[in-house]
């Protein structure tokens, strides 16, 4: 149809800055200060376009809870298969294609994933078990807190193993400085107090960085979180199924910490 507009995302996501906003975005959450220095830009104009595209509800903000006077940015990435897929559609209604298909093919030798948090009681365990649950044997994957607590979350335990299948009812919460001198290739942050304190490993992981509020921050018992637990459980199993895909690829590509 002659003067047809594109789509939203086309309009969104042709334009270059906001481009590079959305491939720098996609590796993992940042803040605008890190952003601003990758893209080598003003911040008021690297603020202008994230704004645009948090009005697309491309990209969403949380406060730090490492300071709260900082802000993470976290692009849908569900959102933007939604939108590819019906841009496809508005050129012709064969292009769109299945988003959920099957990462690459594992290499010969399984990636080491490694999930920290603070307490190791909640959102690093979840991260472990649902990873473990759909990778199986062809991921090594482990979890561990900066100060770990006495054990996972009940409510934890409950979710897990309601929603998900998983038992996690004897497992022990880890510390950090269990895992040191493990060789990892990706070192995954869900807590933005741990980013700050995550130790450097062998090898150079990729470090990637999932700003996740602890859904029961000082709680040890009791069902009162447990409805929370299971918007942070689907929060980190829609961001697993979108890492699958990267994982086993051998393309050594740079992930902002």
């Amino acid at each position: 149809m002659p003067g047809r507009a594109p789509p939203t995302f086309l309009r969104l996501a042709a334009h270059p800055l906001r481009w590079q906003l959305l491939s720098e975005l996609a590796t993992g959450d940042l803040r605008v200060r890190e952003l601003v220095a990758s893209l080598e830009q003003p911040q008021n104009l690297v603020s202008y376009h994230l704004r645009l595209l948090r009005e697309a509800e491309l990209v969403t903000r949380g406060r730090s809870s490492f300071d709260a006077r900082d802000s993470y940015y976290h692009l849908d990435l569900d959102r933007c298969a939604d939108l590819l897929a019906a841009t496809g559609a508005v050129l012709h209604p064969a292009l769109p294609s299945d988003r959920h298909g099957s990462p690459t093919p594992p290499t010969e030798r399984a990636p080491g994933v490694l999930f920290a948090c603070t307490g190791n009681s909640a959102r690093s365990p979840i991260a472990e078990a649902l990873l473990r649950r759909r990778a199986g044997d062809s991921v090594e994957v482990s979890s561990a807190g900066s100060h770990p607590r006495k054990r996972i979350h009940p409510s934890v335990v409950r979710v897990l193993a309601e929603d998900y299948g998983v038992d996690v009812s004897g497992q022990e919460t880890r510390h950090l400085d269990s895992t040191l001198g493990r060789h990892f290739d990706y070192v995954i942050s869900l807590c933005d107090k741990v980013r700050e304190v995550c130790p450097e490993f062998p090898g150079h992981p990729r470090r990637i960085h999932w700003s996740i509020p602890d859904p029961a921050p000082g709680d040890s018992a009791g069902r009162a979180t447990e409805a929370t637990v299971r918007r942070t459980a689907q929060d980190i199993d829609a961001r697993i199924g979108h890492l699958l895909h990267v994982l086993h690829t051998t393309e050594k590509q740079e992930v902002h910490a």
